[in-house]
């Protein structure tokens, strides 16, 4: 990880940018910065130079990578802007181009390893809150692989088909080929209308619909859209989880998000004043919980897996250094699409079925 740059040039005007085994990348000594040396690199190919941080969000920060690290892990514990400031000491407009940076970088290194997966039983559902005013109103629509407590994918914007589409086959392209699972949300109308679009009746789905009186749940009705009385007992026998349908995983995950975002607590002065914003932040705290932080549920024996390891994404708890470096290498190399096309995969599951 000292050297992520060695392998490609960085410059995009280069012949040989993103290619790597051309060993045009060689040492070009050190430079001086004010937390010590830094390595430097020379492109033989275009004869530009550039140091170890060319291309990461450290770059030209002025400060240590210790103290990056530390206001972004501040951020996705639920600190303010304002108050990461006062406690690290440096400017708000810092603090908040610094964090804008690493928004970026998790959510390009979000989009290159939250793939592949299994797909086993899902899990969906929205959080309301509102952008610059209060009269905005919008919806962060959530999935969540439940058996990996995997956070799967994020939309936000308006409570419309639209949006309910977006999620649930983003999702799917993202998953290994699934074979018949288990989707579980609340009562929302468009969310069974998509699910027959994508899936048809190559899965199991369910609805927890909740009445509410008094501020409180009077009422839970469990309804049966696709799949019969035996496949909704077969589903919930081989669950690790469930024994009976419910959203109680995606409603946990939920408050997780609340907890971790100053934008969503409530009676707060730090909301978000645009999606843009908002949905920037959610992709660095979705790399938190999958790639970072050990879920509590998934310990076994001495070990705390992350969602990530559990899925089969990652072999270890990763850092936000190693997924900012990680982030920036991958930039630099063309990728062959490992998404599938969402008919393709619709048709297989309806021959499937």
């Amino acid at each position: 990880m000292s050297r992520p740059n060695r392998g490609a040039c960085p410059n995009k005007e280069c012949k040989d940018h993103g290619i790597q085994g051309r060993e045009n990348v060689v040492p070009h000594g050190f430079f001086k910065s004010k937390i010590g040396k830094r390595r430097r690199y020379r492109c033989t190919s275009c004869s530009k130079t550039f140091s170890s941080n060319t291309g990461t969000p450290y770059h030209r920060i002025q400060h240590s990578r210790d103290a990056f690290d530390h206001v972004v892990q501040l951020s996705v514990e639920g600190v303010n802007r304002s108050a990461i400031a006062r406690v690290c000491g440096r400017s708000w407009d810092t603090v908040a181009r610094w964090i804008e940076r690493a928004c970026r970088s998790a959510a390009n290194f979000n989009d290159k390893h939250t793939r592949d997966f299994e797909l086993t039983e899902l899990q969906a559902d929205e959080i309301r809150t509102f952008v610059q005013s209060k009269k905005r109103v919008r919806w962060i629509f959530t999935a969540m692989e439940v058996s990996s407590r995997l956070w799967t994918s994020t939309v936000v914007g308006r409570r419309s088909y639209r949006n309910t589409r977006d999620l649930i086959s983003d999702t799917t392209r993202r998953a290994r080929d699934p074979e018949s699972p288990l989707i579980t949300t609340d009562g929302f109308v468009f969310y069974s209308r998509v699910v027959r679009e994508i899936y048809g009746g190559a899965c199991v789905y369910g609805q927890v619909v909740k009445t509410w009186r008094k501020n409180g749940v009077s009422t839970v009705d469990r309804v049966r859209v696709i799949g019969s009385r035996r496949q909704f007992a077969n589903a919930l026998a081989t669950s690790e989880d469930s024994e009976k349908l419910n959203t109680s995983f995606i409603e946990r995950q939920n408050l997780t998000i609340r907890q971790g975002s100053a934008y969503l607590c409530r009676r707060s002065l730090c909301h978000a004043k645009s999606e843009e914003t908002l949905a920037e932040h959610l992709e660095l705290q979705r790399c938190y919980q999958n790639f970072i932080r050990p879920h509590r549920s998934l310990k076994f024996g001495k070990i705390t897996r992350t969602p990530a390891m559990q899925a089969g994404l990652a072999t270890k708890a990763l850092t936000f250094r190693e997924i900012f470096f990680l982030a920036m290498v991958e930039l630099l190399f063309d990728f062959k699409s490992r998404t599938s096309d969402l008919s393709n995969v619709g048709n297989r599951l309806r021959m499937a079925a």
